[in-house]
């Protein structure tokens, strides 16, 4: 070893900063998290008021938007088949309309308006969608002498789920719509196209008003791209995630004339994946259309989005003014977009969108994207192989010897990374298993100590360990850390490559930190600054600054937008695996290139350390009160809870009653279903789970939706009085006729409320072969039973239908199927019994129940 490498590392050795110095290292790293990332994420325009509209003709008024919402909101909850929904709603829809064409510019634009009444059913999540008579509102906006046929549809609903007003999801979207609308008419705005707004009266039913548009409308087969706008929260900014399929020109425009961005791949790919418990008119439009577009939402306050505290006065006002800029500028865009004519021509893959803190979007094709990628993943690799053949040069070590130590550090790097991966999985576990899930659900503070502590604790931990033990036999501290920066950096690349081979889009959020460590190593080589004691730092932490704010401001919008989604989620998956999981995979990206810095600190695994410490006390507060997820009104826990009678039809002839009952079906809806077994102790309250799941059809619970299918393990059943039994469904059997030997023919009819449920179960050898509805289960062989959702707003004509089953034989001796129909009274609180209101009283103040009556009967045929 020559003199100059003894120089070189004794420097190193001994140039270390004082441990007294890292608190203002942290500092700084958290003060750019909350001076930068989190106002960037909640920059909001100010509201223009009505008396700005003279000063800024043309422009969205949020004070008018505000105040429309207002009165709507008034109207209470909007449930398909209530008087609100169907009555209320419609006209006020109609009389804001009709002040909108009395302001319009009749010499610009031709106005028509339509009250669609549509009745049809299709496959929707493996349950047949059946409705009738259900209402959408539908205005035509066409320039004056346009002969164009091509229309851009702009879609949102009134409707809301029962008890809540809907202010959130989605009245706000609906008064955006109507002000978008004014000002186009009002204002002289070029458009090439007509534009179509339909005002969507069915989508908590759900999806059945767009459906009833795209399948049935006069106008429907003229549209060619969609703006759909929907929420899972109460304001905010509204995200865009999803695009196309395949039509990456709309995210050109999006991309140019979008005030306020907020857009992701990442988003789009997480929910077409299923990690978000919702579904939108966009898969309407897109399955039973085939038309593309851009679907967008607000996700803000997710807490209160599908409850009673879903109102007008929480949503923050400047959302009307930055949301309604968005959509003003993007209808424009795309009303007077070419691709619009024929949008079949520009259908050219998928896109890759982000935005950058709100700032400003980047977006290219997949294909781009692709070759961004591997382009990056090539320069990474030869920058690290150049470091490390200048790296012996300037330190006189053999090459191979310098190889070998990288591939050392390599190890320890890999070993860093897994075992802080696998230690933050364990906690999320652990947590679970012993009945601490979502202690963050309220408090989103708590992540950082479960979560990221124990990820910063390892991958410092170990490389800290190990570089303490070679400071007098191996490299130089400064050259060490900056090759277990390269190791990291190979590490991130061949991920990279991996998910290149996988064709996930979502990619690009490796290759943006690759990319800018990459660069960092390329201007530390060229300033000579690599082999400098500290001067290395300047060049590496510039290149941090914006990876670290991209990161942790993602870390910020996921964080608001997924954890209040974890208390609708069910009870069959564990959240703490997606909350760690996220938060190791962000820490992956960014804490690797400045955790190891705090090698540079003298008693650094000692600082190091507190990571540690402060996880221990995190998990400890989290089986604390502290740690109690539920918050009254701001952050509570939902059930729904459905006050049932019961009948039990036996198979003779006569379809005597086997036995009746009645009492009251709760559906715990997140992840702790046994937080409210308290309110069971000293009463006369006893809980029944799968009590009749051997003998009665879905366990005789009163499914509502699909996703109470998945819930049927963790809901319970509690023996109660009889609720009110006026009004519930009757079955009708009008005819039992063979249609061959082997086939035998039932025509059915069923009336009742306006929101009924029917399982349909084949039994002994029978084999249902058609029926009235869509084909698809049949077809596709769907698990039974089979299920029915059936809905009406206006027309109460009861629901007639076949049913026909086939057998192996022409002896029909025996009986062909059961069938269940559940009638719920989603909209009749009145009807509620005083026993009821009871039982929902007992009930934590913490808890938001959704409650109505419903009954289940049951025949064997």
């Amino acid at each position: 070893m020559n003199s100059k490498y003894e120089k070189m590392k004794i420097t190193y050795s001994r140039s270390k900063v004082g441990w007294y110095w890292s608190p203002l290292f942290v500092a700084f790293w958290f003060l750019l998290f909350y001076l930068v990332a989190i106002p960037s994420f909640n920059r909001f325009p100010e509201n223009l008021k009505l008396e700005d509209e003279s000063k800024y003709p043309g422009r969205f008024i949020g004070e008018r938007a505000e105040s429309t919402l207002l009165k709507l909101s008034k109207i209470g909850p909007k449930i398909v088949g209530s008087p609100a929904n169907e009555q209320g709603a419609i006209q006020f829809l109609l009389n804001e309309i009709d002040k909108i064409i009395y302001e319009s510019r009749s010499d610009l634009y031709n106005i028509e308006q339509d009250v669609q009444i549509a009745t049809g059913n299709y496959v929707l999540w493996k349950m047949v969608n059946s409705y009738q008579s259900i209402q959408n509102v539908v205005v035509k906006l066409t320039p004056i002498n346009n002969n164009s046929t091509a229309c851009l549809l702009i879609n949102s609903h009134y409707d809301s789920v029962p008890g809540s007003s809907g202010a959130g999801d989605a009245g706000m979207m609906i008064v955006i719509m109507l002000e978008v609308l004014r000002v186009l008419s009002k204002y002289d705005t070029p458009l090439s196209h007509p534009i179509v707004f339909l005002f969507n009266g069915a989508e908590e039913n759900p999806l059945q008003g767009s459906h009833a548009f795209i399948t049935q409308h006069k106008w429907a087969e003229n549209v060619r791209a969609v703006i759909n706008l929907d929420s899972a929260g109460s304001g905010g900014r509204e995200i865009l995630f999803q695009s196309g399929p395949d039509h990456p020109w709309l995210m050109k425009y999006y991309g140019a004339n979008i005030m306020h961005p907020y857009a992701s791949t990442i988003g789009e790919e997480l929910f077409q994946n299923g990690f978000i418990p919702s579904e939108t008119d966009f898969r309407i439009f897109r399955d039973f259309g085939n038309i593309p577009g851009l679907d967008m939402a607000h996700t803000f306050n997710g807490y209160v989005y599908h409850t009673k505290f879903d109102r007008f006065n929480l949503i923050p006002r400047n959302t009307y003014q930055l949301t309604g800029d968005n959509v003003l500028a993007l209808t424009k865009a795309l009303a007077n977009a070419p691709e619009l004519e024929d949008p079949a021509k520009y259908a050219e893959g998928h896109t890759i969108f982000y935005d950058m803190l709100g700032w400003f979007m980047i977006y290219y094709s997949e294909t781009t994207g692709v070759i961004i990628n591997i382009v990056v993943c090539v320069i990474a690799i030869a920058t690290i192989l150049v470091y490390i053949w200048n790296m012996a040069h300037q330190t006189g070590m053999f090459r191979r010897r310098i190889f070998i130590k990288f591939g050392i550090l390599f190890g320890i790097q890999l070993a860093a990374v897994v075992l802080a991966f696998l230690l933050t999985m364990t906690i999320t576990v652990f947590l679970d298993a012993v009945g601490l899930s979502m202690s963050w659900f309220s408090q989103s503070w708590i992540i950082f100590g479960l979560y990221f502590c124990p990820m910063f604790f390892v991958m410092g931990i170990i490389p800290a360990i190990y570089l303490s033990r070679i400071k007098e036999h191996g490299l130089p501290i400064g050259y060490a850390i900056q090759l277990l920066m390269h190791a990291h950096c190979l590490i991130l690349t061949v991920l990279t490559i991996i998910m290149i081979s996988l064709g996930i889009r979502s990619t690009f959020i490796i290759m943006f930190c690759i990319g800018f460590y990459t660069l960092s190593v390329i201007l530390n080589m060229l300033t000579c600054f690599h082999n400098k004691t500290f001067l290395w730092l300047i060049p590496h932490t510039i290149c941090q600054l914006l990876p670290y704010m991209f990161y942790t401001y993602i870390c910020y919008a996921f964080f608001l937008t997924f954890i209040p989604m974890q208390g609708r989620d069910g009870a069959n998956t564990n959240p703490e695996l997606l909350m760690g999981g996220f938060t190791a995979i962000m820490c992956l990206l960014f804490a690797p290139f400045i955790i190891p810095l705090f090698c540079l600190f003298r008693k650094s695994k000692t600082i190091i350390s507190i990571f540690g410490g402060i996880c221990i006390i995190f998990i400890i507060l989290a089986a604390t009160p502290v740690g109690f997820p539920y918050v009254e009104k701001e952050a509570p826990q939902r059930f729904y809870a459905v006050h049932t009678t019961r009948t039990f039809h036996n198979g003779d002839s006569e379809m005597s009653v086997r036995r009746s009952d009645s009492g009251f079906y709760v559906v715990p809806v997140d992840r702790r279903p046994h937080s409210i077994d308290e309110m069971f102790d000293n009463t006369n309250l006893t809980k029944s789970n799968k009590a009749d799941c051997d003998r009665e059809l879905m366990c005789g619970y009163p499914i509502y939706s699909s996703r109470w299918l998945g819930w049927k393990e963790q809901s319970f059943w509690i023996p109660g009085p009889e609720p009110n039994k006026e009004g519930w469904p009757t079955l009708k059997i009008l005819s039992k006729e063979r249609s061959s030997s082997t086939n035998i023919l039932y025509t059915l009819e069923i009336s009742g409320p306006d929101h009924m449920s029917l399982f349909i179960n084949p039994v002994e050898d029978a084999k249902l072969v058609d029926w009235s509805f869509d084909k698809e289960p049949i077809e596709k062989g769907f698990s039974k039973p089979y299920f029915v959702y059936f809905s009406y707003a206006l027309d109460p004509t009861p629901l007639r239908f076949i049913l026909e089953f086939e057998r192996g034989s022409p002896d029909w001796s025996g009986y062909s199927f059961d069938i269940a129909i559940i009638g719920h009274k989603v909209h009749h609180d009145i009807y509620n019994t005083d026993e009821f209101r009871e039982f929902l009283a007992r009930f934590p103040k913490w808890a938001h129940v959704s409650a109505w009556t419903s009954s289940y009967e049951s025949w064997t045929l």
